[in-house]
């Protein structure tokens, strides 16, 4: 997030993107960097806006945080918040209690999540938020491109052309000028590092599947 974003519409889909599905996405907005100039104010907001998530049935209509997909997947998330603690990162637990049955997991923002802490390149396959203070703008992109993974990111600025720009140095397969990385048909999706190679979806997904074949013809008079 630079400094110019509009904050509440960057906390609502901040929120939006860490959560959907119970942050159970691959893509989900995982890391959040915010430059230092607006950090605190943002860290206050979005903790306001997560707490107001409501936990349970899935099939409610009413419910905005899912459970994981498992006791043991929800166990291992609750294993990982707490390594991410001993290592010196603090976790603050946020909004309501969910429910003590079914695999849900309390909403966590992490902070502190210094340079050696081995959290810092986890990846958090739940309600868990990391969130970095960057010097500046600069500082934030080398913070975005420090890491193991690289599928995809957003850019939150009240200038579209400065986020393209920025959003060209992140190195990711995907960055999005001002909403959540998404999945949809029509766009190409994939990543890379740990993130995977090649893409799906579109034209290039389904040549992913397909053996290209090289036919040449040429001229038997043609110079080596």
């Amino acid at each position: 997030m630079l400094a110019d974003a509009d904050m509440d519409k960057t906390v609502k889909w901040a929120v939006f993107g860490r959560h959907w599905n119970g942050g159970q996405v691959c893509c989900a907005s995982k890391r959040m960097i915010i430059v230092d100039e607006v950090y605190d104010a943002f860290l206050e907001r979005y903790a306001e806006a997560v707490a107001e998530l409501r936990a349970g049935d899935p099939f409610a209509p009413e419910t905005t945080l899912a459970p994981l997909s498992s006791q043991t997947a929800a166990d291992d998330l609750k294993d990982q918040i707490r390594k991410a603690v001993e290592y010196g990162a603090t976790a603050t637990e946020v909004g309501p209690d969910v429910p003590d049955h079914g695999a849900f997991v309390q909403p966590t923002i992490l902070t502190d999540i210094a340079q050696d802490n081995p959290a810092r390149y986890w990846e958090f396959f739940g309600p868990v938020s990391m969130l970095f203070r960057a010097k500046d703008e600069e500082d934030a992109i080398r913070i975005a491109n420090d890491s193991p993974f690289g599928l995809g990111g957003s850019v939150f600025t009240s200038n579209v052309q400065r986020g393209a720009e920025v959003a060209a140095k992140i190195s990711t397969g995907m960055v999005f000028v001002n909403h959540p990385t998404m999945v949809k048909a029509d766009l190409p999706f994939g990543g890379i590092r740990h993130s995977g190679y090649g893409r799906e979806l579109l034209g290039l997904g389904i040549n992913e599947f397909v053996n290209h074949k090289l036919i040449d013809v040429v001229d038997i008079e043609a110079v080596f």
